[in-house]
């Protein structure tokens, strides 16, 4: 579908299923909302992957792909429903390998610190370090990205590059919208700080990702037969359409306020009003990931 085009409103899965052989699929939002796991979500998958079809979860963790694992079985999601996974945890991981004669100075709960496990790195202070890593915010219940400004600013006066670990925003957890790295990273961007961000919507996942796919395959898989499934224009959506490869927006996540898709099913010409306000566009809409609504 050209870019000129509306939005698909589809319903579930299925419909789209034969046009692709890879789907790359987001985690929070999609398969969970960080309390349970959506059933028909990992069905959907696990159908598409029952067709011959790949699937490999692209996740913002800022954690390894493992440690992901683990936390979806604790929710619940079937290891039927995907392949592999991708972490924005991993590409940091490999930023962290490359520098291991520098001293890293860390932001971010104590749940991210597998993304240093087995690894021999030296940790300081903003006044020691090298670089800085941000995972996310130390309490992200009572904490703002503003709470950060005074660290940023000793860094900034250092000129310390920042590795992003997790370029969300906000994500979901329950009911309620929680701050992510992304937000700490974009404040010290603004204020002229250099960010590396490890995922979506920035190429290197989808690179990694597709690899990965390939070399389960035996074979490449075409851009025009991936598709992307996520929450987030800003991230899912922009990073798919930034990457050459086709999207599906889910509307009961991220933006289902704006869409009003928490009040009951889709409305379809709001949901494509908004969508024209966009910077991107999918080329297909569902309300939650399903096989077929």
């Amino acid at each position: 579908m050209t870019a000129s085009l509306r939005p698909a409103l589809v319903e579930g899965l299925k419909p789209l299923a034969d046009r692709y052989d890879l789907v790359l699929c987001d985690v929070w939002g999609v398969l969970h909302n960080g309390v349970k796991a959506f059933e028909p979500a990992s069905e959907a998958l696990t159908r598409f992957r029952e067709g011959g079809g790949r699937v490999v979860l692209v996740s913002n963790a800022p954690r390894p792909g493992s440690a992901v694992g683990t936390q979806l079985d604790g929710f619940g999601v079937p290891r039927s429903a995907y392949d592999a996974i991708v972490t924005s945890g991993d590409l940091t991981r490999l930023a962290i390998e490359e520098r291991l004669d520098k001293v890293v100075h860390h932001i971010g709960p104590p749940r991210d610190w597998p993304i240093y496990t087995g690894l021999d790195v030296r940790f300081g202070s903003i006044g020691e370090a090298d670089y800085v890593v941000c995972s996310g915010l130390e309490d992200d219940e009572t904490e703002t990205a503003e709470d950060y400004r005074p660290r940023l600013e000793a860094m900034l006066k250092r000129n310390l590059w920042m590795v992003c670990a997790n370029p969300d925003l906000v994500v979901e957890r329950g009911h309620v919208m929680v701050p992510c790295a992304g937000a700490i990273a974009q404040l010290y961007e603004e204020m002229g700080g250099a960010v590396f961000y490890a995922g979506k919507p920035h190429a290197p996942v989808y690179e990694r990702a597709i690899a990965m796919a390939a070399e389960l395959n035996g074979r490449e898989i075409p851009k025009d037969r991936v598709l992307a499934i996520g929450d987030a224009i800003r991230t899912d959506i922009a990073g798919a359409a930034g990457y050459g490869i086709d999207s599906l927006l889910i509307a009961r996540g991220i933006h289902a306020e704006e869409l009003n898709a928490h009040m009951g099913p889709l409305v379809s010409q709001h949901v494509q009003d908004w969508v024209d306000l966009q910077p991107v566009r999918p080329q297909a809409i569902t309300d939650a990931l399903s096989w077929a609504a």
